[in-house]
């Protein structure tokens, strides 16, 4: 949101609670009310806009299908209000997401997306999204690395310190040489920003700096931070241990963007993963 305020876009942010308002605010957007569940309120929303950035989702790993259903229901009501008037709606994917598991190569936006159909992750978002090229919506996915850290980020990293803390060790599966591809939250706000001003509809671009980071590697600078160990564990270990998150701990999912530096002309400047965590920003998490 900071990203397009600075570049003197007029941002609304939906907003579910009082402090959830006070921090579009202090970003220096207006507030709409709303949450995904609240249809009429988005619709509403989308009246008087010229483009959505759409990002939200329930994250409810207990209720996958549900999460699920929400996510496909918002990006239908997003979607059906654009119909017809070519404005952008950049929407959040997953590198992990595409291509085949085992390709042995890191990913790219020519990939087709796994997570297709309702009954997909996160309701198949980007395959609905893209369906509605055609009708006149400027449909363009973007797939996050699974990593997007920097400082406050509560994301897979900060999930895996606090485990990590509650059970004095990092884990990592097997060899750990697994690769995890990253990006620097401000880095993936510019691939937003450039998507939303300048991509073509139909683009699919991958918000990735670092193709593949070793697992073990991650794993070996969070515990020397922490000052634990860093442990071998088998996947079906870890992935009791942390739900949801667990699973991608042994996942070899590397991604490039090459696609999209060049359409977009994107370099990044921000902080490495491994530097970020360096900097202590998950000690705490």
């Amino acid at each position: 949101m900071a990203e397009l305020v600075d570049n003197d876009h007029e941002v609304t942010g939906l907003a579910r609670s009082d402090e959830s308002a006070a921090v579009v605010r202090k970003l220096g957007a207006a507030v709409h009310r709303g949450d995904l569940d609240d249809l009429d309120s988005i619709r509403v929303a989308l009246e008087n806009v010229d483009a959505v950035v759409h990002l939200a989702n329930k994250h409810d790993w207990s209720n996958p299908a549900e999460n699920d259903r929400a996510a496909r229901a918002a990006v239908e009501t997003i979607s059906e209000a654009l119909v017809g008037s070519d404005r952008p709606l950049v929407l959040a994917s997953a590198t992990a997401l595409a291509g085949q598991p085992g390709m042995g190569r890191p990913a790219t936006e020519d990939d087709p997306s796994r997570a297709v159909g309702r009954a997909s992750l996160r309701g198949g978002e980007e395959n609905l999204a893209l369906d509605y090229v055609d009708r006149g919506v400027r449909a363009i996915p973007v797939r996050f690395a699974t990593s997007v850290h920097g400082e406050g980020d509560p994301n897979f990293i900060a999930i895996v310190s606090r485990a990590a803390r509650r059970r004095g060790s990092v884990p990592y599966v097997g060899d750990g040489a697994n690769r995890w591809p990253a990006v620097h939250r401000s880095d993936a706000a510019r691939v937003l920003r450039l998507g939303l001003e300048s991509a073509p509809a139909g683009t699919i671009l991958h918000a990735v700096a670092e193709e593949g980071i070793a697992f073990r590697e991650i794993a070996e600078a969070l515990a020397a931070r922490l000052g634990v160990r860093a442990e071998s564990v088998t996947a079906e270990q870890i992935a009791d241990e942390i739900p949801f998150v667990g699973r991608f701990v042994a996942a070899d999912c590397p991604a490039s963007s090459a696609i999209m530096r060049a359409v977009l002309g994107w370099e990044p400047t921000g902080p490495t993963l491994l530097e970020d965590i360096a900097a202590g920003h998950y000690d705490q998490a």
